[in-house]
């Protein structure tokens, strides 16, 4: 009776290897689809773009006091040269300082918001791929997969387009491309 039993396991052991299912999906089909990603990338422009009008005004302060600088620099006391000369520099590494925070707040909402957005589309991945039982579900956008037999493994990415709520491309696509 043991041998019968042990038999049937190792004669049903290859039937099970092939009754395992696999999917895939595209994110960077889903994400630019994605109402989130539309409003991020509005909200990392509008931030750019205010950052952009501030570094001008810092900029043409700049340029205006080192103009009236050199007009009057011939007729100042060396003390008075040489606190302008400081003003001026103080200004300037204010700038480049000012400069280097925008970028850091700028990358820093970048990632935060493509963040939860990463995290919507895996959980919708985990919960299809979960209800469905998939033993693996692969990202093809991530470009580091060597193949995946299309007609072994179901695609998902509508379900996951579903599940995260997105649509249609939107009509103005944005320039950047989503964060891997």
């Amino acid at each position: 009776m043991k041998k019968k039993i042990l038999i049937m396991a190792l004669l049903m052991a290859p039937l099970s290897i092939f009754a395992q299912k696999f999917a895939h999906f595209n994110s960077a089909d889903i994400i630019p689809n994605m109402k989130e990603y539309v409003t991020a990338q509005e909200e990392i422009k509008k931030m750019a773009d205010q950052f952009d009008a501030d570094m001008k005004l810092m900029q043409d302060e700049l340029q205006k006091k080192s103009d009236e600088y050199q007009k009057e620099q011939a007729n100042l006391l060396d003390n008075v040269r040489q606190r302008r000369e400081q003003e001026l520099n103080d200004l300037y590494q204010r700038l480049q300082q000012s400069y280097q925070d925008n970028q850091q707040t700028l990358q820093k909402a970048q990632q935060e918001k493509m963040g939860a957005i990463q995290e919507k589309v895996m959980a919708a991945v985990k919960k299809i791929g979960e209800s469905g039982s998939y033993v693996y579900v692969v990202d093809l956008s991530v470009g580091s997969i060597p193949f995946v037999n299309s007609a072994l493994s179901t695609d998902i990415t509508d379900q996951i387009k579903k599940e995260v709520g997105a649509g249609a491309a939107p009509a103005a696509a944005p320039a950047t491309a989503p964060a891997q």
